[in-house]
């Protein structure tokens, strides 16, 4: 049988733990089970839920190689240990 939240008039089917009023969903705190005048919880009903949204980090970026100027060649690589330096 449901009755009216004795806080804002809804219709409500549940009471308060403490009060004993009549309490919507809206006015319950789901952790205690205490109407909003009687909820001593940190959160408070009226409070909206808090997130944490951090920024992405960027991606890092390679540094270009530098061209070699026109006309020249690229310097040889240096020979792998083990290797004759080429004649």
């Amino acid at each position: 049988m449901p009755f009216t939240c004795s806080i804002c008039g809804e219709e409500s089917t549940r009471i308060c733990v403490r009060c004993t009023k009549d309490a919507c969903d809206n006015h319950l705190c789901e952790k205690c089970r205490r109407c909003s005048d009687c909820c001593e919880c940190e959160v408070k009903l009226s409070d909206p839920p808090r997130m944490m949204v951090h920024a992405a980090a960027p991606e890092p970026v390679a540094a270009p190689l530098p061209d070699a100027a026109p006309g020249q060649e690229p310097a040889p690589e240096p020979p792998e240990a083990g290797e004759a330096p080429p004649a």
